[in-house]
């Protein structure tokens, strides 16, 4: 598959997003080295704290199902520019790819900014901090 297949996965996600509080749909598309894909999306819930972000679905899904060395991620939303996730979701990236991993983060319009994990989260605390 290619990143503007990834991209398409990503946003196509956004009309699946549950987010009936906020309003504000997040869509998340992971891919693994082997080139399997895992849509994420933003699920909310009544008590605020248990929302699960898009990018944290994908991730938990690849877990789930075993997978644990992973290529890319993209990430979508209706933003002006490229959304940007939140820390936690940074943290979680940062436990399972590799710091130079890509991430590609699209707004409205088909903008998007090119960063990497580390570029995110620099500083990044893992394992070796332990």
């Amino acid at each position: 598959m290619s990143k503007k297949e990834w991209i398409d996965i990503a946003v196509d996600a956004l009309d699946k997003a549950y987010v009936p509080y906020s309003k504000f749909p997040v869509g998340a598309c992971l891919v693994t080295k082997d080139g399997k894909t895992y849509q994420g999306i933003n699920i909310e819930n009544a008590s605020f704290g248990l929302t699960n972000c898009a990018e944290r679905t994908a991730f938990f899904k690849a877990v789930s199902e075993g997978e644990r060395e992973f290529s890319h991620l993209v990430v979508a939303g209706h933003t002006p520019e490229p959304i940007s996730p939140c820390g936690a979701c940074r943290q979680v990236m940062a436990e399972f790819c590799d710091p130079a991993m890509p991430v590609t983060l699209v707004g409205d319009n088909g903008t998007v900014k090119e960063m990497t994990v580390e570029g995110l989260l620099p500083y990044i605390f893992t394992d070796k901090d332990l």
